[in-house]
């Protein structure tokens, strides 16, 4: 099991999801990953390079101009401990509301 740690650099919902949908596959199409997450090229072009120079993900260019990216095992690790971390969250607020005798939902509107 990986340690929760929140990482801000892959927090932000599109390298989240990018990074998501890479931690599913071995490697991805640019294009596969472009019309997933219905980003445009230029978008998905400067979240990998962000991504690739933090070392979380490859980015494999063929002569063919082919481009593929996968996660690196850092990029695997931060991604799960990222993970970890948002569930520990939800867990927290979920033993919060669980244990507090009423929420503010609850309470009757005047």
């Amino acid at each position: 099991m990986t340690a929760p740690r929140f990482d801000d650099l892959i927090h932000p919902s599109t390298r989240l999801s990018i990074v998501a949908l890479l931690a599913a596959a071995d490697w991805a199409d640019f294009g596969y990953v472009r019309d997933q997450l219905d980003l445009s090229d230029s978008a998905l072009s400067k979240q990998l390079s962000t991504l690739e120079q933090a070392g979380y993900v490859t980015v494999d260019r063929t002569l063919r101009r082919r481009v593929r990216a996968r996660l690196t095992s850092d990029g695997r690790t931060a991604f799960l401990g990222h993970v970890a971390a948002l569930q520990a969250i939800v867990a927290t607020a979920n033993a919060s509301s669980a244990s507090s005798p009423g929420s503010p939902g609850d309470r009757p509107r005047s």
